[in-house]
């Protein structure tokens, strides 16, 4: 009579997952692999739940490959069996893996001036195209987020130059993640834009007029305050608010300066320096 040595072991095996890949690219799959250290003849089931809290789903069982291929995002555990009846290892820890979006997001600005002053107030938005509507949360690179939102929006309030830099974001609901968002470059000057005026001329012809022209240099979104005053030693009285024409005509003598403003609440400039307009004497 012969007598057949069979080894055996104390403890359960536990199958082990590993994916050559946690993220699915747009429109891809990754591939999972199972496996059960220091024997054979297993056969696999899988299984895969759409949060911690849900019930694992069976998607495919007793399956002689080891490996699989799957294009959804997700929690994904396995587990072996094998011989009649069936004897199953321990499941598997699992993996995470999640989609990417094919939508890459966009990072603005609001209002969409990307050079700024100190004192200023912009909003820096992250949109996501085609996802309106999902409940995502939100992922920032920027240059002065100690603690990144996790919304689609940050205000800077009185920005600052440390606000300067560059900002791009992603957003994430369950098993999905988009792409980063190219990078928006928000520039935060320390010093603040003065005004320039200027008169197309200084003297205004009998019964005519000229023009005055308000600037601020190499920036955008201003509108203007004009204001006028009849002597040095006077008070500046203000013609006309929140212009968004920068050129106006005069018919009336006296000193000139004029102001520039922009956002909410409004960022103003310095002033401009005075421009003295003279009117010609009918005789």
């Amino acid at each position: 009579m012969f007598v057949f040595p069979v080894s055996s072991t104390a403890s359960k095996p536990r199958a082990t997952l590993t994916a050559h890949s946690s993220v699915i690219p747009a429109g891809g799959s990754v591939t999972l692999s199972c496996s059960v250290e220091g024997s054979a003849g297993w056969k696999f089931d899988w299984f895969r739940r759409d949060s911690v809290s849900s019930k694992a789903q069976l998607m495919r069982g007793n399956e002689a490959n080891r490996v699989i291929s799957v294009s959804q995002g997700g929690l994904y555990h396995c587990r072996g069996g094998r011989g009649d009846p069936v004897y199953y290892t321990e499941d598997s820890s699992d993996v995470t893996v999640v989609e990417t979006f094919p939508s890459k997001p966009t990072v603005t600005l609001q209002p969409s001036w990307t050079q700024i002053y100190s004192g200023e107030t912009v909003t820096v938005r992250c949109e996501i195209q085609g996802g309106e509507g999902a409940q995502w949360t939100y992922e920032w690179r920027a240059a002065k987020l100690n603690t990144p939102p996790t919304s689609n929006e940050h205000r800077i309030i009185r920005a600052t130059e440390s606000d300067s830099g560059g900002y791009s974001c992603r957003g994430r609901r369950d098993y999905f993640f988009s792409e980063w968002s190219d990078i928006i470059t928000l520039t935060v000057s320390s010093s603040k834009p003065r005004a320039t005026l200027t008169a197309q001329s200084s003297v205004i012809p009998a019964g005519g007029s000229v023009t005055l022209s308000c600037s601020v240099e190499g920036s955008a979104g201003w509108k203007f305050d004009w204001f006028r005053r009849d002597s040095v030693s006077s008070k500046a009285q203000l013609m006309r608010g929140n212009e968004a024409n920068r050129v106006i005509s005069v018919s009336q003598g006296g000193l000139y300066h004029c102001r520039g403003g922009r956002g909410d609440p409004v960022y103003y400039t310095e002033d401009s320096s005075d421009v003295t307009v003279v009117e010609t004497c009918e005789f």
